[in-house]
């Protein structure tokens, strides 16, 4: 099926109803449905279970524990050096680079403005002017929980309605300002190198989007739900877990200007592994 085909069937899905499906699917605990979705879907992605805290696809009791499982202590080691920036999961790097003009570059052709990912909040955006972007693709068979990439202070959590595309290569190549589109949660932490943001972006057929202070979050269609959190705010170090996908997508980290510095090996489609240097603070 060609990009133009696959991006446009997607118009005619009813991807909320699909994703609610699927949902209830990836949380049934029957013996015999959970194990049969588990094994096909490792069978099928090619799953590597060897990196696995718990080995046995029958252990575990639904499939959404399956896919957000824990992996084995020391598997993936965090770059600790104070300037590091860490690869938030593991996955492949769908774009990088220099927010320019307030626009985030998606793919050849698209692009969307940093004020809509992070829900029209202009002066929110102002704090990433000109700054640094980093967009990390989950694939299916990927580990799916998503990391601190710098030690930071929560400062605020804002819950987006959406969309549910595919955020593959081949809608992001079709689809205009997809990750500005799509059902997401950002996190804003305040760090010692300014504001960080940390995008979880939502798509299609994903189960839900958990984050480690406020459990599930599940965006009212048609409300913004914004959450500050002035007093005792979730401080987590680089290399904490921070969120994780019930079924696939991307991340995004937005830095301010002139504070990162992307690793030169890193370009669109090169493999990320969670705790990897990405870059480093300047």
């Amino acid at each position: 099926m060609n990009e133009k085909l696959f991006a446009s069937l997607q118009y005619l899905i009813p991807q909320h109803g699909l994703s609610r499906l699927v949902g209830w699917l990836a949380r049934n605990r029957t013996p015999w449905i959970k194990n049969t979705f588990i094994g096909w879907f490792a069978k099928r992605y090619q799953v590597d279970m060897s990196l696995a805290q718990e080995e046995d696809l029958k252990a575990y009791a639904c499939f959404n524990d399956f896919f957000t499982r824990a992996l084995k202590p020391g598997v993936r080691p965090v770059d600790l050096h104070p300037q590091t920036i860490v690869c938030p999961a593991d996955g492949a790097i769908s774009q990088l680079g220099k927010i320019v003009d307030g626009r985030i570059f998606q793919a050849k052709g698209q692009s969307y403005t940093a004020q809509e990912l992070l829900g029209g909040d202009a002066a929110l955006a102002e704090e990433f002017a000109e700054g640094n972007f980093a967009t990390v693709y989950l694939s299916p068979r990927d580990y799916h929980r998503v990391h601190m990439p710098y030690g930071g202070k929560l400062r605020q959590m804002v819950a987006i309605p959406g969309d549910l595309f595919s955020v593959n290569t081949a809608t992001a190549n079709q689809v205009p300002r997809l990750f500005s589109r799509n059902e997401r949660l950002v996190a804003i932490f305040d760090t010692d190198i300014g504001p960080m943001a940390v995008v979880l972006v939502g798509a299609m057929i994903v189960a839900g989007i958990e984050t480690l202070w406020a459990g599930e979050v599940a965006p009212v269609r048609g409300t913004i739900e914004t959450t500050d959190y002035p007093q005792n705010p979730p401080v987590l170090a680089k290399g904490d877990e921070m969120g994780r996908f019930k079924l696939g997508s991307t991340a995004i980290v937005l830095f301010a200007r002139d504070r990162v510095e992307w690793e030169s090996r890193y370009t669109a489609g090169t493999s990320t592994q969670m705790g990897q240097a990405l870059g480093h603070s300047k």
